[in-house]
């Protein structure tokens, strides 16, 4: 457990090793949670991901992909070597689930694909085949 402590900021972070969500998802909630609680607001700077990952005893990697999600999703902001920064807009981005979505739209194209008469391996291979080319173009 950590207690974030900085600018007259506090919040409590608690990384559950026993907990079978993955520790980058159990610190995106918490930090969610924090925004969506106004414990820390739009500006608020948050630790150096070497720090936090510190503090937590976790990996630097960790961390790492729990604020590129988090700023993927717009409720934080880096901000180059001057370090990472709660977004203007975090509290409307903090209840948008991104992977929610993709579920949502893939189980939509599915049932349409079997509609049609297509079978999942036709529809396996599919996916693989565009995932793949997608890859290959950058994408």
């Amino acid at each position: 457990m950590v207690l974030l402590k900085r600018r007259n900021i506090f919040m409590e972070i608690f990384i559950d090793i026993d907990n079978p969500l993955p520790q980058f998802s159990q610190l995106i909630e918490q930090i969610k949670l924090a925004v969506q609680q106004k414990q820390i607001k739009p500006g608020d700077p948050l630790p150096s991901i070497r720090q936090l990952a510190n503090d937590l005893g976790l990996n630097n990697k960790t961390v790492a992909k729990a604020y590129r999600l988090l700023e993927r999703d717009s409720v934080i902001q880096a901000k180059g070597y001057r370090g990472s920064y709660i977004h203007p807009d975090a509290e409307k981005n903090c209840t948008v689930n991104l992977n929610d979505l993709v579920e949502e739209k893939l189980t939509d194209v599915i049932g349409m694909l079997r509609n049609t008469g297509a079978t999942d391996s036709e529809i396996r291979i599919a996916f693989t085949k565009v995932m793949n080319s997608d890859r290959k173009r950058g994408s």
